[in-house]
C-alpha cells in the first residue's frame, strides 16, 4: 500500500494558533515558519527510523564475551536477551578505576530508569559496566534507580573490541543494539558518531539526541550552555 501524499508542512503550520493573546505579527510569522521546519524535521526523523529498521543483517557476534549478571552467574551475550529477540545495551563509564561514575552517563541513565519498566516490555535492556554488579547497584540505590538491570563485563575483551578503553585507561560510553537471529546474535545498530564527526563548536552527539537533558534545554531561549555539564551533586 502506497504512502498517502503528505500535506505541505507550511499548509499544516498555518493551522496553528498561539494560546495566549497579544502576539505580534513578527512572532506569529516566525513561529509559523519554525513550525513548518519542525514538521519537516519530524518527517525526516520518521524516514530515518524507517531506514534504520531496514538495515540488512549486521555481523554475527562470534566472540564469546562473558558477563556476570545480577545473581553473580557468568553468562554469555545470548543469555542477556532473556525471552526477547532484541537487546539494548549501554556501556557506562563506571570502571573500577573511577571513584564515581561519569556524570553524563548518570544523567542519561536516570532518564532511562524512568522508562525502563515500559521499555523492557518490548526489548531486553541491560546496563554494562566494568565494575562489579554490587558496586553498580549501590550507586543505583543512591540515585533511587529501581528498574535498571546492571551487568558486569568479565575481563575487558568487550570494551576493548568496541574501542571503549583509551590509552590512558579512561573509558567511553557505548549504546549498542543486538538482535537474535536463530541461534546467532547479530549487531543491529550501534552509535557511530565519534568526536571526529562533531560539527564546529559542538560536542559529539547522536541525532536525534538521546539525552533528555539537552533535548529539554534545546526548547529554551538560551539553549545548551556552552561550558556546562551535569554533576552528580549540586
Amino acid at each position: 500500500m502506497a504512502n498517502p501524499e503528505l500535506i505541505p508542512a507550511q499548509q499544516l503550520a498555518a493551522k496553528a494558533r498561539t494560546p495566549f493573546p497579544g502576539e505580534s505579527d513578527a512572532y506569529r510569522q516566525a513561529r509559523q515558519a519554525l513550525l513548518a521546519e519542525e514538521i519537516e524535521f519530524r518527517r525526516h526523523m520518521t524516514r530515518l527510523v524507517e531506514q534504520r529498521r531496514a538495515l540488512p543483517p549486521g555481523p554475527a557476534i562470534t566472540r564469546d564475551y562473558r558477563f556476570k549478571d545480577e545473581n553473580g552467574f557468568e553468562v554469555g551475550l545470548p543469555d542477556l536477551f532473556g525471552d526477547k529477540d532484541t537487546l539494548v545495551t549501554y556501556f557506562w563509564m563506571y570502571g573500577p578505576q573511577r571513584e564515581r561514575p561519569c556524570p553524563m552517563c548518570t544523567n542519561w541513565l536516570g532518564a532511562v530508569n524512568g522508562n525502563a519498566a515500559d521499555i523492557k516490555q518490548q526489548v531486553a535492556l541491560k546496563i554494562l559496566g566494568r565494575s562489579s554488579v554490587d558496586r553498580q547497584f549501590l550507586f543505583a540505590q543512591e540515585r533511587g534507580w529501581r528498574d535498571l538491570n546492571f551487568i558486569q563485563t568479565v575481563g575487558d575483551d568487550y570494551a576493548r573490541d568496541l574501542g571503549l578503553i583509551n590509552a590512558d585507561g579512561s573509558e567511553n560510553p557505548a549504546l549498542v543494539v543486538f538482535q537474535r537471529d536463530g541461534d546467532a546474535v547479530r549487531l543491529f545498530w550501534a552509535s557511530e558518531m565519534t568526536g571526529e564527526m562533531a560539527d564546529p563548536g559542538q560536542d559529539p552527539r547522536d541525532a536525534p539526541d538521546i539525552a533528555a537533558l539537552w533535548s529539554i534545554l534545546d526548547l529554551t531561549p538560551s539553549g545548551r550552555p556552552a561550558d556546562w555539564y551535569p554533576k552528580l551533586n549540586y
